[in-house]
């Protein structure tokens, strides 16, 4: 196992303390991965009463100012997850990495019945710089959550900005764990 995937394991799982679940997927858009790319799946635990999951060797290798990995809350153990952080995780290998503030069209519903075909790419306000920042041979990674949003919540926050779109999800209460729920600017 690469050095640093394995740092980064042992940081998911001292934070969340209790082991995470290797998960691969089968296929998909895996080929600009690092070969040591994987997510892990944590279930509930001390920290959260839900699904996380998590990326880890997205950045691996990068030799740029976008050392980043990322995780999405799930109220249930779902397998789409891993889908959804690895077509991410293969997108931060293009030209144009993500980063903070950055939206992804994720090209179909986040889970069944969900609005939401988008993610936003945030700060980790519910778990703070403990979890986020992620420290590898004097170089510093950040760990952000990956929240689903609506198009037009992404519009909104292209016309906007992200700070509007943030402000949004604290004056709407957004119910991030809620595949169903209405987008915050209305239909």
């Amino acid at each position: 196992m690469n050095l640093y995937t394995a740092k980064l394991r042992q940081h998911y799982e001292n934070y969340f303390g209790i082991s995470g679940q290797l998960l691969n997927l089968e296929k998909g858009p895996k080929e600009k991965l690092n070969s040591d790319f994987y997510v892990l799946e944590f279930k509930p635990n001390h920290r959260h009463n839900f699904w996380t999951y998590c990326s880890v060797g997205m950045s691996l290798d990068r030799q740029d100012d976008n050392l980043i990995e990322l995780f999405v809350f799930s109220p249930t153990q779902d397998k789409e997850q891993v889908e959804l952080i690895t077509v991410c995780a293969s997108y931060h290998r293009n030209n144009l990495p993500l980063n903070i503030n950055h939206t992804i069209n994720i090209g179909r519903a986040w889970m069944e019945n969900s609005k939401c075909d988008h993610c936003f790419i945030s700060l980790p306000y519910l778990d703070g710089e403990e979890l986020e920042l992620f420290d590898n041979n004097e170089q510093e990674y950040h760990c952000y959550w990956l929240i689903p949003i609506t198009e037009k919540e992404r519009d909104y926050k292209i016309n906007n900005g992200s700070d509007a779109l943030e402000q949004l999800f604290e004056d709407k209460q957004l119910d991030y764990l809620n595949p169903e729920r209405k987008c915050l600017l209305g239909n």
